[in-house]
């Protein structure tokens, strides 16, 4: 049955609201103060047809939005965007009694995701669809760089020749990066090097062990050269990581020593060491190893002391604490045994990244709590279209 009713609102994941029969209906693709027909499942509501359009509607660029679960919000003018990924920041603070405003919105969508995961079949590749396990089938994805324009072709190749799998790209100073995952326990390695070898592929792994290596993926941070390990973790646009790297370098002063905890593969270390002494820190040991080589290889920096650490479970204790600027960009977990430690530590200064506004919002909280002001919020869009934002902010007491 096909339902005619107004959208209210929009709800977090970015899809309108509407009531009927007084249930809220979730609609993806609608804007509030639109008159939509859509047809409803209990409390999911799927477009049927856009009766009156809200004036802030805009023409999505890709013409599989609308059935692509990639992105969610090419149909909201730009001013709308940044207030609703702006809100997205907000409101976890305001239900931890945290009153603060975002003071700059940063667009980082640069050249595009240098990072993108597609699913292999034996004739196809794409994404899901949205709200689905349908698979969409995709000839090109606009919001990768072009260094990754090859991408599903690669992926067609590989499913092709192994069937049904995960397929992840990076690009890279050397080329496609590319890992394979979820495929069938059969699929033999050794298959796989002529094909990587005719795909000119830079490496590729399976289940996150090397196969074939042309040439060594690398990455620059700062001065530095890094060596990627397969399977680390990396911003998804260069663009963000200069943002957010600008970021950290104007907020932490002039410190005589600094930490960077959940530090990576270095991207704030090896520019930090420009100006002190860096502690590093993360679970990631090849991560840690690369940081090391990279360090020990870049001319001008002072001494990175790189350590493999889980900070979940062995946080760096109050006790450890004894730097003048903390640096903080856990995975979206957030880092709260880690950030309890710094709350009851000498600490006076923190600068923290992180990509989850909620568990953002309850580290916050604690430190906050502890005497903390939180100062220089930031959002820091890379995740283009979607409903995902990254967020850094400044803590002093």
């Amino acid at each position: 049955m096909t339902v005619t009713t107004t959208i209210e609102s929009l709800g977090h994941k970015g899809e309108g609201v509407a009531i009927v029969d007084g249930q809220r209906v979730f609609v993806p693709f609608t804007l509030p103060g639109e008159q939509v027909a859509i047809t409803v499942d209990g409390n999911r509501g799927a477009l049927v047809e856009l009766v009156t359009t809200a004036p802030n509607r805009a023409d999505p660029f890709c013409p599989h939005f609308g059935s692509c679960g990639g992105c969610q919000l090419q149909h909201m003018a730009a001013e709308s965007y940044a207030a609703f990924k702006t809100e997205l920041v907000e409101a976890p603070l305001r239900q931890v009694g945290l009153d603060a405003s975002v003071e700059r919105f940063i667009t980082a969508h640069g050249a595009g995701r240098r990072r993108a995961t597609l699913h292999a079949r034996k004739d196809r590749a794409g994404y899901m669809q949205i709200r689905s396990h349908d698979f969409l089938d995709l000839g090109a994805c606009p919001i990768l760089v072009p260094g990754l324009k090859r991408a599903p072709d690669i992926a067609r190749a590989l499913g092709a020749a192994i069937g049904e799998c995960d397929i992840s790209f990076t690009a890279t100073n050397a080329g496609i990066d590319v890992g394979i995952r979820n495929a069938a326990k059969s699929v033999r390695a050794e298959k796989l090097v002529p094909l990587g070898n005719a795909l000119g592929l830079a490496r590729l792994s399976l289940d996150k062990e090397m196969v074939l290596l042309r040439q060594q993926p690398t990455v620059n941070m700062g001065r530095s050269i890094v060596d990627l390990p397969i399977g680390s973790f990396l911003q998804a646009t260069a663009e963000a990581e200069h943002v957010l790297a600008d970021y950290v370098l104007g907020a932490i002063g002039k410190p005589k020593s600094i930490a960077d905890l959940f530090c990576g593969i270095g991207p704030f270390a090896l520019r930090l060491a420009e100006i002190a002494p860096v502690h590093a820190a993360d679970s990631d040991r090849a991560g840690i190893v690369a940081l090391d080589k990279a360090a020990r290889h870049t001319k001008g920096l002072k001494t990175i002391t790189a350590k493999a650490r889980d900070l979940f479970r062995d946080p760096l204790t109050r006790y450890e604490l004894n730097f003048d600027t903390i640096v903080l960009d856990p995975p979206r977990a957030g880092a709260q045994a880690q950030v309890k430690e710094i709350a009851a530590s000498k600490a006076r200064h923190v600068v923290m990244i992180a990509c989850d506004p909620k568990s953002f919002a309850r580290d916050a909280a604690i430190l906050v709590q502890a005497g903390f002001i939180l100062s220089d919020l930031v959002a820091v869009d890379q995740f283009a279209w979607s409903v995902h934002i990254e967020l850094a902010a400044t803590f002093r007491r």
